[in-house]
């Protein structure tokens, strides 16, 4: 099997399970009690041996089949789009690893639930959030343009009168109004989380 493929079948793999967990951060929107218990009803379905592990290693997958595409197509990419997808799908590579480490380490040595208030200590703490702000905006902008390029080059066909272009630009567009929107839910509207006690050691406290 190609690079290509593995990358590919990988990728599917996972834009399934990261569109799942932006839908649940996005029911941040109506409170952390809504988004726990959403994770809860998902975790069911992923957060077992089998599942993680088809996860783990598609993740490996990708990142190893992601860099080794960069290196090889970085200097011969010509569109924007061509663009914009090696460089979203290694800045995803880069995020995958530093988050996957971050939550593994979370559950494995501090022993704690990696839900709501795991992912959203340094986003509500000065000077975390410096960090944590452009760090997971990134990521969804990177997640929905790395689709949007995808869409660009693999669709043929126009849809009520657009074209793929332009349905990747509205993928695009549509990636930055969820990225706002996932923002204020996890901000509690923008006015900040008060982070329990135990997730305080997050952020140094």
């Amino acid at each position: 099997m190609t690079i290509k493929k593995l990358h590919y079948i990988s990728g599917l793999t996972i834009t399934i399970f990261v569109a799942l967990h932006l839908c649940n951060h996005f029911i941040s929107v109506f409170g952390a009690q809504d988004h726990i218990e959403m994770m809860n009803t998902l975790r069911l379905f992923y957060r077992n041996l089998f599942v993680e592990t088809i996860l783990l290693l598609a993740v490996a997958l990708q990142i190893i089949s992601g860099l080794k595409l960069f290196k090889t197509n970085r200097k011969l990419v010509l569109s924007k789009f061509d663009k914009l997808q090696i460089w979203t799908g290694l800045y995803l590579a880069i995020f995958f690893i530093i988050h996957l480490s971050a939550v593994l380490s979370g559950r494995l040595f501090l022993k704690l639930d990696t839900n709501f208030y795991f992912g959203v200590a340094g986003l509500n703490s000065f000077p975390f959030n410096l960090f944590f702000i452009p760090y997971y905006g990134l990521a969804i902008l990177s997640f929905f343009g790395h689709i949007a390029s995808i869409h660009n080059k693999k669709m043929e066909q126009s849809i009520f009168g657009l074209s793929p272009k332009a349905q990747s630009i509205i993928i695009l567009v549509f990636g930055l109004i969820m990225t706002i929107v996932i923002f204020y839910g996890l901000t509690n509207h923008f006015h900040g989380v008060t982070i329990p006690k135990e997730y305080e050691v997050l952020i140094g406290k």
